[in-house]
């Protein structure tokens, strides 16, 4: 009898052992023992960078462990790291994505985990919405806008040949990113106000300078009289001043430039005249971030889209902002 006794108080401590043991307990919102995961699209431009070390000092800040991957802008490379943070059972899972599309997968995965995900700077192109918590970042349809808008506003101004038409070449970012899809929609909405406007030639640049000024160098030899370099973002701008420039052409004034980020190398080229405006892309993200990580991982509810608060400049606003800029 005794022995039938302890076997049965052992068979209840076992079950109580694998209960308590099946998952992991989430964290309290105030938690200092979150690890994170998170897979960064690369480090192409300079608002990427101000990215990456916005994130890892906050982190550090916030007392959240940090593990960083850097995925070179290839999306299976953000796979292969997603699928390292769920083998390694991180609380949460954060990134940036390459593409918009080719997730659903690696997420599912990650939600069979019970792992939540919020989305950066990048949304993804998915039916289930349930496989993320929340997408942190801008709205690119609107900045794309505001590059439009200014461009409608300028009228004449734009149309540097005095031709009676303002001719764009556009510098689009990477093939499938969200913001080249969206920055390029919310322009061509907008400058559909000016009939006057066209866009005579778009091309990827991948977000880098190199690629911005290899694409400027084609669009100066196919396409004669351009009046407007639309740039989906600094770093391809400033590519593309070294191309006008090469071709002896002054950036600004033979071809106006407008670009979008306001990292400060950007803002320093439009406050010497060489960029006309710049719509602002905040990269500093990483305070919001861990604000995000903590509540999910607390499975407190949060919103499903967070926006971030941004600007515009011209050149006087520039020289204003470039003192005390922190990227």
């Amino acid at each position: 009898m005794k022995r039938l006794v302890a076997v049965a108080t052992s068979l209840v401590l076992a079950g109580s052992l694998v209960a308590c043991g099946g998952d992991k307990p989430k964290p309290s919102a105030s938690s200092d023992s979150i690890t994170m995961g998170f897979a960064q699209v690369g480090a192409e431009s300079g608002w990427r960078t101000a990215n990456t070390k916005s994130i890892q000092e906050t982190a550090k800040t916030a007392g959240i462990e940090l593990k960083f991957s850097d995925a070179q802008q290839k999306q299976e490379n953000q796979i292969k790291s997603i699928r390292s943070f769920i083998q390694q059972k991180v609380d949460v899972i954060a990134f940036s994505p390459v593409v918009e599309t080719g997730w659903d997968t690696v997420l599912m995965e990650a939600k069979r985990a019970n792992i939540p995900v919020v989305l950066t700077d990048r949304a993804v192109d998915s039916k289930d919405t349930s496989l993320y918590k929340t997408f942190l970042g801008s709205d690119f349809v609107v900045e794309g806008k505001k590059a439009g808008e200014w461009l409608v506003k300028e009228g004449d101004a734009a149309d540097v040949n005095k031709d009676g038409s303002i001719k764009v070449v556009e510098l689009q970012g990477t093939t499938g990113a969200a913001p080249a899809i969206d920055r390029k929609k919310g322009f061509e909405d907008a400058m559909k106000a000016n009939p006057k406007i066209t866009i005579a030639a778009s091309q990827t640049g991948d977000f880098t300078r190199d690629g911005g000024k290899k694409v400027m160098e084609s669009f100066l030899k196919s396409q004669k009289n351009i009046d407007v370099v639309f740039a989906h973002n600094d770093d391809m701008g400033l590519g593309a001043i070294e191309a006008i420039e090469a071709a002896g052409l002054k950036p600004g004034k033979d071809i106006q430039i407008i670009s979008i980020d306001a990292v400060k190398d950007g803002m320093t080229a439009l406050a010497a005249g060489k960029i006309n405006y710049i719509v602002e892309c905040n990269p500093l993200l990483g305070p919001q971030l861990m604000d995000l990580a903590k509540k999910v991982v607390a499975g407190e509810s949060v919103p499903a889209r967070v926006l971030t608060e941004e600007t515009t400049f011209d050149q006087a606003a520039a020289k204003a902002a470039l003192p005390s800029r922190q990227y």
